[in-house]
Order: C-alpha cells, then sequence, then structure tokens
C-alpha cells in the first residue's frame, strides 16, 4: 500500500508539471497604446476620404482593426472629455470633472490606475488630463500617469505646432521599462489645437482648392487657408504616431499592441469645438487589436466612455471598474457582431469664463445613427459666451499672426481667423449659427443635413420622434443621478484654474462659487 501510494503521488507530480504551460507559451499581456489629438473632428483624416488630408498612421490602424463612423466623446471640451476617457462615466457623473478646467476628485478611479495595478507600466507624453487641477484632489500625478516630455524638437514644422518631441519621449519611456512588462501608453498631442501659423496650409504645397469647407462656415479664401491649417496639424500628430508604430515593429511588439487613435473633441472653430452639435463631438476613431484583424467599417454609435471597460475586458478584469461604458470587445474581436449601441449621450457645462458670475452653459444630447436631439437647460444663457463691448482689456490673447480679436466676446469659440470673418457677418447665416442663442429643443437629421444647420424640431412629422429622443435622454439622466435633470445648478458653483475674465459678478479663479452650491 506504502508503494501505491508512493507511485500515485509520482504520477500526480509528473502529471501537474507536464499541465504546466512553458513561460515562453504563456499568453503576453498586450500592450496599449493610446493616441488622442487634440481638437480634431471627424471625418478629417485620409481614409475618411477628407480632401488635402495624409493620415497614413490612422489609415494603417484602420486598414489592419476597425474603422469607426459613429464615434462620439463624452462633451465637446478637453478636460471633461478626457475625464470620461478615463472614468468610463459620463460628464454629470464626475462632479468637478465633468466641467472644463476645474479638478479632477480622486475617488473617481480611472482606467491608468488599475492598468498599474495589473503591472502595466504607465505613462504619456504631450497632453494629458487636462487644462485643470489635479494636485488639489490629493492625487501623486496626473490620472494619465507619470510625464515623459523633456525632448523637444530643435526646429518645429511652423510656429504653432509645440516643440515636443512625442516620438522621442515615447522611446525614453519604452527604455525605463522593464523587458517583458507591458506598458499602456498616452500620446496626447497638442495639434491641432490652436494657434496656427497662417497659411502654412498653402505653404506647405496643399490645395486652396480642394479642401472642403464645411456648411457651417463661409466658404472664403481666409476661411479655406485657416481649414488647410488646421489639416497641416493634423498631420503632424499622424506622423509622430507613424514612428511610433513604426519603432514597436523594430522592436518585435508591434503585434502585441492595442492601438486607438482617437480625438478629445471636435475642431477649433465656430460651430464646432465646445457644442454638442456634430461637429463638437463626432470624432475619428480607428482601433488595432494586437496581431491585427480583418479590416472592417462599423457604423453603430459608440462612445468614447466605452474605451475603459474594452481595456478591462482586454486584460482580463472587467470587474475592476464600475463604469457608465460598454465593452467594444465584441465590436473588435467578432466577424459579426451583436449591435453595440442603439445611441451615444453627450453634454457640455461651462468651457470657458465667458459669462457674468462665471456660469457655464448647460447642453444635453442624445445621437442615434441618423438623428440627434439636443436640450437647453438655459436657453436665456448666450452658447458661445456673452457678447461684450470692444475693449483691449477684455482679451489681451490675440495670438493668431496677421489677425486680431477685432470682435472681443464670444469667448467659448477659440480667437480664429474664421471666427474673425463671421464676426464681420453679424447679419448672417454663419454669424445665427455660432453665436446666436438657442431654442431649448433643436433636432437634427444627420443623414440629411450632417453639419446641423437646420433644426426641424418644430415640424409636425418629426414631433413623434422628438417626444421619444426626449423622453429616453432625461430618463438616462434621472437615472445616472445628473444634477441638471435634478434643478441642481452644482456645476455653476465648480472653481476654474485657468485664467478668468474681467466680467461682472464672481470671478474669483480658483475658488467655488457657493451661490450656486446645493
Amino acid at each position: 500500500m506504502k508503494c501505491l501510494f508512493t507511485l500515485a503521488l509520482i504520477l500526480q507530480l509528473i502529471v501537474s508539471v507536464g499541465c504546466k504551460t512553458p513561460a515562453k507559451e504563456m499568453k503576453k499581456p498586450p500592450n496599449i497604446l493610446i493616441a488622442i489629438a487634440d481638437d480634431h473632428s471627424y471625418p478629417h483624416t485620409g481614409i475618411y476620404g477628407f480632401a488635402e488630408t495624409q493620415t497614413p498612421a490612422f489609415d494603417f490602424v484602420a486598414q489592419n482593426g476597425v474603422l469607426f463612423h459613429n464615434a462620439f466623446v463624452a462633451a465637446p471640451q478637453c478636460s471633461p472629455s478626457r475625464a470620461a476617457i478615463l472614468t468610463g462615466k459620463n460628464i454629470w457623473e464626475l462632479e468637478e470633472a465633468g466641467t472644463h478646467a476645474s479638478n479632477f476628485p480622486k475617488k473617481f478611479k480611472v482606467f491608468t490606475e488599475v492598468l498599474a495595478e495589473q503591472g502595466y507600466f504607465v505613462g504619456y507624453t504631450g497632453k494629458p488630463w487636462g487644462p485643470g487641477n489635479w494636485k488639489i484632489s490629493g492625487r501623486k500625478e496626473n490620472p494619465v500617469g507619470k510625464q515623459y516630455n523633456r525632448h523637444q524638437l530643435e526646429s518645429p514644422p511652423t510656429s504653432g505646432i509645440r516643440a515636443n518631441n512625442y516620438v522621442k519621449n515615447f522611446k525614453d519611456f519604452f527604455s525605463q521599462k522593464e523587458q517583458g512588462t507591458p506598458f499602456v501608453f498616452w500620446y496626447g498631442a497638442f495639434e491641432p489645437h490652436r494657434v496656427y501659423e497662417y497659411q502654412t496650409g498653402v505653404k506647405a504645397g496643399k490645395n486652396i482648392d480642394a479642401v472642403a469647407v464645411p456648411d457651417f462656415l463661409p466658404d472664403t479664401e481666409v476661411v479655406r487657408n485657416d481649414l488647410l491649417d488646421y489639416i497641416l496639424e493634423i498631420e503632424h500628430f499622424d506622423d509622430h504616431l507613424l514612428q511610433m508604430i513604426r519603432f514597436l515593429e523594430e522592436q518585435g511588439e508591434l503585434d502585441n499592441t492595442f492601438i486607438l487613435v482617437t480625438a478629445d473633441n471636435g475642431m477649433p472653430f465656430p460651430y464646432a469645438k465646445a457644442n454638442v452639435q456634430e461637429f463638437g463631438t463626432h470624432v475619428p476613431l480607428a482601433i488595432r487589436m494586437p496581431k491585427g484583424v480583418k479590416a472592417k467599417e462599423v457604423y453603430d454609435p459608440v462612445s468614447m466612455i466605452d474605451l475603459a471597460p474594452t481595456l478591462m475586458d482586454l486584460v482580463g478584469v472587467p470587474q475592476a471598474m464600475t463604469t457608465r461604458g460598454k465593452s467594444l470587445l465584441p465590436v473588435l474581436t467578432l466577424k459579426e457582431h451583436p449591435p453595440h449601441r442603439n445611441y451615444v449621450l453627450t453634454g457640455r457645462e461651462r468651457h470657458t469664463h465667458a459669462r457674468p458670475d462665471n456660469l457655464g452653459y448647460p447642453a444635453r444630447a442624445i445621437r442615434t445613427q441618423s438623428f440627434l436631439y439636443v436640450h437647453h437647460f438655459m436657453p436665456d444663457r448666450w452658447p458661445q459666451g456673452n457678447p461684450v463691448p470692444k475693449n483691449p482689456e477684455n482679451d489681451k490673447r490675440s495670438r493668431v499672426k496677421g489677425f486680431k480679436d477685432l470682435y472681443p466676446g464670444y469667448h467659448d469659440v477659440d480667437p480664429s481667423p474664421s471666427k474673425d470673418v463671421i464676426m464681420g457677418m453679424e447679419d448672417s447665416f454663419y454669424f445665427e449659427l455660432a453665436f446666436a442663442k438657442r431654442p431649448q429643443e433643436q433636432l437634427y437629421d444627420i443623414k440629411n443635413d450632417p453639419y446641423c444647420t437646420q433644426n426641424i424640431v418644430s415640424l409636425p412629422e418629426y414631433k413623434q420622434l422628438v417626444d421619444k429622443l426626449k423622453q429616453q435622454l432625461m430618463t438616462d439622466l434621472t437615472e445616472q443621478g445628473d444634477p441638471r435633470v435634478l434643478d441642481n445648478p452644482v456645476f455653476d458653483s465648480y472653481p476654474r484654474y485657468s485664467s478668468m475674465r474681467n466680467f461682472s459678478g464672481f470671478h474669483q479663479k480658483g475658488e467655488y462659487n457657493t451661490r450656486f452650491e446645493k
């Protein structure tokens, strides 16, 4: 019996050792590269067919992965959009982080923290979460991770392009990780955020007659030049990404890297950035899985709050974060995937200090594959900031070479040649779209009106659809505890840590406006 027991034990050890997978055959955790442009609208990439735009890196990711046609950020502004991406939550769930240039409460977990806990080496170059104050909430570093920003370009291509050497900083990051350790790297370009050096697009050889002008902008030579300058900065972002992809290939890491390319919000033009209309929230998106997949295109609505749960699924910890997002893994891995979403929600609060008392402009929207319904909670407010008398003291930040901010006011729109053109057309259709007060409700037929120029909310044939979309929007906002739906003005109390203007009423930088606390 003793011999039999010994024999059984030996056999058990042999079986258990034989069942172990050799270390070299164990599945290697995937690397993660997230590339986020600053102020870049759909469809302004080469593969989407936007004229005069060359984006070989974005196109490579799309051709070796999944190209999305209906991807939306949670907010049309930098910091709330980035907070939503990091947490997988909508902006109305994020307290101060849900508005622009405020702070980021530590209680909200971000996917970089989870990945670090899973053994990932985490870092970023360029623009992380921001603008805002992450230190005041007790965080030890920016929610995106440790910065790698010490390398600069000797000679930036234009005076408007930042000197950051994103590629060299990525290589610096890569050299500091231990061999075999997976990484998550946030490449946050400052481009194509303004300012632009005027006419650099034409000087680079781009055809001013070929560029497509969106219907919400006047078709003038100045606007066309402005668009070409914007495109040139998109290409700068893309070129650095292409070099990163080539470096990963050289290191033998490309086939084990998840790559996502997108933007934080739409283009910095009137009626785009800082608007929940189409060109403020609709962004490019392409994702390549490790080893790539057969290219496909997806038209289902997708929200950028879906990234966090996707990454949790990718690394095998789906319960590590509580998010409002929905994992994209079925879309990315299955040849025939079930419908991802029927609609997405977007919203905005304060952008810049553009009104008395530092008030924001609260709006929420629901976007299906075909329609966009917008609800403005305070239609008596100016959507892009108050008009103010001409006074050089109100805005000294005119930075566009050859153009001054001749028309101060409407400060939620970045100073630009295009803004100046429209501000000089005060009685025009373009001025009305960009700056005028808006009705409480708007509805747009995106397939027939992709630029959101015709509000059809009052047409009787759309009444049933308006009622349905409004009910769905308000139901979701109520369930998610949106303060605006609950008649709570707390968003107007949150501090702003960026510059303040000389508007009347409350304008104390970095302080809470207790008048609106509830």
